[in-house]
């Protein structure tokens, strides 16, 4: 019930949009924050269905709206192929968390709206104005009985919706803030045709990048699919950001393990083959490659097992041996056709490991004089 929770109403609702947006139905979002503290996201997906269910007796919008577990995610012949939420309490929790929500839905030629206080209909569904277009519009209120505050941060729902513009390539997320602290509305538009690659630019655009092009590369199975987008800059800090579905695993896990492990043994493999390793010399460790690196790694699996209930870290063991099998094919391939930025690469974890060898010594020196003789 903290700030924490407020804002995961707001990522509930917009997940839904976005897993319009990955099913290939929807390509613009926009998020309102209301002077009220209240919050409208618009998408222009398929509208969520509202055909009375024969078994429910009532519209299929106000049983996802009042329903745990009844999303598109469930039941037979799956609505989504990927998508970001997975237990099917998603808005319908926003529902009954809001004093007030109204969802407006336009499909099948007609608006049709319902109203909800806590989570109780007011009322049946209601066909409205007639029209030729589809999506969702989901306007909530928090309920303040329950939360701490119903303040909400705009610079975090920013950063969120950025995130989210990012991992999902060719997608429009807007937020606008009507609250004027002072400043006036402010809106901001995300919209990124290069998608991850372009997120590794914008993380590397104030860092030194030491090659020109962003290696990017993906691939497909049975696990699901992988997108890797990485390129080195000359700090010695390393930023790999790992995401399923769309959510940030902060915690990493099994497609990062398999990262890692398959990076460590690509530049190992070229740095001995190209000669930049001699036979004596011992194998770079994974810290002296990842130093300076910028990576983001998203995989998009149809059953994603999170571990935590803050689903921050995955779970599924197929998916390190996929993402493994992908980096260690498609980086030794980038390495092979560019040769010269391989070997800056290379170069500078062969640095970054001598620079750690020496430290190293140096501080064994210290402590070995601190013990002899008189330091004693």
């Amino acid at each position: 019930t903290g700030v924490r929770g407020l804002h995961h109403l707001v990522y509930e609702v917009v997940d839904n949009s976005v897993d319009e947006a990955l099913a290939g139905h929807c390509d613009t979002v926009t998020v309102t924050i209301h002077p009220d503290n209240s919050v409208t996201v618009t998408d222009n997906g398929r509208g969520i269905p509202v055909a009375v269910m024969e078994k429910e007796g009532k519209s299929a919008l106000e049983v996802v709206m009042t329903v745990l577990h009844a999303g598109g995610k469930f039941g037979d012949g799956g609505g989504y192929k990927v998508s970001g939420g997975l237990h099917g309490v998603g808005v319908s929790v926003v529902n009954a968390l809001s004093e007030e929500l109204t969802v407006t839905v336009k499909r099948d030629g007609y608006h049709w709206t319902q109203s909800y206080v806590r989570g109780v209909p007011q009322g049946p569904v209601q066909k409205g104005e007639p029209t030729d277009e589809t999506g969702t519009s989901t306007t909530f209120r928090p309920d303040d009985e329950i939360f701490e505050t119903l303040e909400f941060d705009y610079k975090t729902l920013e950063q969120r919706l950025r995130e989210t513009a990012f991992l999902t390539r060719g997608l429009r997320i807007s937020i606008t803030d009507e609250r004027g602290d002072g400043e006036g509305v402010k809106t901001r538009e995300f919209h990124y045709e290069g998608g991850i690659e372009d997120f590794v630019r914008y993380l590397n655009q104030n860092k030194d990048p030491i090659q020109q092009k962003v290696i990017y590369f993906s691939g497909e199975g049975d696990e699901g699919a992988v997108e890797i987008a990485m390129q080195w800059n000359a700090s010695y800090q390393e930023s790999v950001f790992s995401f399923a579905n769309n959510i940030n695993t902060h915690e990493g896990g099994s497609h990062l393990s398999g990262f890692r492990s398959a990076l460590t043994r690509t530049i190992n493999r070229y740095a001995r083959q190209s000669n930049i390793l001699k036979e004596k010399d011992k194998a770079l460790e994974g810290e002296d490659i990842r130093e300076g690196l910028t990576a983001v790694i998203s995989v998009k699996l149809t059953d994603p097992q999170f571990e935590g209930q803050t689903k921050t870290k995955l779970g599924n063991p197929g998916m390190q041996g996929f993402v493994e099998s992908v980096v260690n094919a498609k980086l030794a391939e980038f390495l092979e056709e560019n040769p010269k930025e391989a070997d800056r690469i290379v170069r500078k974890a062969v640095d970054a490991s001598r620079a750690r060898a020496a430290a190293r010594k140096a501080r064994d020196t210290a402590r070995k004089s601190a013990m002899g003789g008189l330091g004693l």
